[in-house]
């Protein structure tokens, strides 16, 4: 066994609690599943505010966009932070705090630009909390039951994915029966609303989690730390990037369901039922995180994450093949969003888990910041280049060429698989 492998082992025993399920598990459970509440509910009811206040759609992707480039390129530095002061606590704090004040501001807007200033600072907070949260938990459980935690984890934080928006939904629902000063009064009214859930997630992180290791280290380098990461994890984040660029956006897959189901229902029901798909999707992943973890903890975190990435091809493969046969079935869609649901589930409870097996303990925070770098701008790119595809030459081609890069990182992951320590 490598080195880095029995520090990671150590320090796992050093905090471990009697039971994986422990206070800060179920602590970051709850936060992040009251924080997904907060900003998914904003996610579907945004481009219909947008619509309301006249700002054209093609605004939408510019600021998703930019908020996703935020995400991304803030959780490497906050990983760095976090392993050079040691208050990683803190740092989750303010940045969850940063959701609801984000929230607030896309209230505020009347135009775009205060619309982008509020995605931006809702995921700047989003990227500053993420790898810190993932060290915190991972630290707080023994190394064989990972899988579990972070399996527990992703399911919880779906529950608030799930119910955010259904309920976002039925709210704007209400609230347009009743008398507002303007047609954009039941949207500011729900997104007012959505800060709530927003504040007690930080203070359910505040008062469940406990961070298991403050040790600062001053003398910690940025650059020289990237340069000293493992090379087996960096082998690790290059399949994680080659398969992320084909790894699109599942917005696009709802748009995928709108088209395919629209000359059978009309745009209106057509849309209604892919955002029900969407939803869906989001209870399988709900229900196969712990499961995943369970199965990952017994027979290897990397297996399962090669057998996820080839259900994340399978995903890219059905859907040019609905376009390519022009599928307007709902159940065979439904099995699609099935597979969708199961692959993500196995993606985000493991890929985390896959990285603590791989650095040292005091490097974990800004190995989880490599990781979501890697991940939000290879997802970035993968969104525009299948909708830019989509437009271009058809539907069947964009997806088609995703699923070919999802192959590829399979085989590299693979590859890592076999690799020595």
């Amino acid at each position: 066994m490598s080195e880095p492998t029995e520090a990671a082992l150590s320090a796992g025993q050093e905090g471990r609690a009697t039971s994986w399920f422990n206070r800060t598990v179920a602590g970051a459970g709850i936060t992040s599943a009251l924080g997904d509440f907060c900003y998914e509910t904003t996610t579907v009811i945004l481009p219909g505010f947008l619509a309301v206040l006249g700002i054209p759609a093609a605004a939408l992707g510019i600021i998703e966009g930019i908020a996703d480039a935020v995400a991304a390129f803030t959780k490497m530095v906050s990983g760095y932070i976090a392993d050079k002061l040691g208050h990683r606590k803190l740092l989750v704090l303010v940045g969850y705090g940063l959701t609801p004040v984000g929230q607030a501001l896309i209230a505020l807007a009347a135009g775009w630009p205060l619309l982008l200033l509020g995605r931006i600072v809702s995921w700047f907070g989003k990227g500053l909390r993420g790898p810190l949260r993932d060290a915190i938990v991972i630290q707080a459980v023994s190394p064989d039951t990972r899988g579990r935690a972070f399996g527990f984890h992703r399911a919880a934080d779906t529950v608030g994915a799930v119910a955010g928006p259904l309920l976002g939904v039925a709210l704007l629902g209400w609230a347009q029966e009743v008398h507002w000063d303007s047609s954009a009064g039941p949207f500011r009214f729900v997104l007012w609303l959505s800060v709530i859930p927003g504040v007690l997630a930080v203070l359910a992180f505040l008062t469940l989690v406990q961070d298991p290791q403050h040790s600062p280290n001053p003398a910690l380098k940025f650059f020289s730390t990237v340069r000293g990461l493992p090379t087996r994890f960096k082998r690790y984040l290059g399949a994680v990037g080659i398969f992320g660029v084909g790894d699109f956006s599942h917005s696009l897959l709802i748009l995928a369901a709108t088209t395919l189901l629209t000359p059978k229902f009309g745009v209106v029901k057509a849309a209604q039922v892919a955002g029900l798909l969407y939803v869906w999707r989001n209870v399988v992943q709900v229900i196969m995180s712990y499961p995943v973890g369970y199965l990952a903890d017994r027979i290897g975190h990397v297996q399962v994450l090669v057998s996820g990435y080839v259900l994340g091809t399978l995903t890219a493969v059905l859907t040019a093949l609905a376009f390519w046969m022009g599928t307007d079935s709902v159940p065979l869609l439904a099995a699609l969003f099935f597979v969708a649901g199961l692959y993500v589930a196995v993606q985000e409870a493991l890929e985390s888990t896959v990285t603590a097996e791989m650095v040292e303990p005091d490097k974990l925070a800004l190995s989880y910041g490599a990781l979501g770098t890697v991940n939000g701008g290879a997802k970035f790119l993968s969104s525009a280049s299948v909708g830019l595809l989509w437009t271009a030459i058809s539907p069947a081609f964009g997806f088609g060429l995703a699923a070919v890069l999802m192959a590829l990182g399979t085989l590299a992951l693979m590859r890592v698989q076999r690799a020595p320590y």
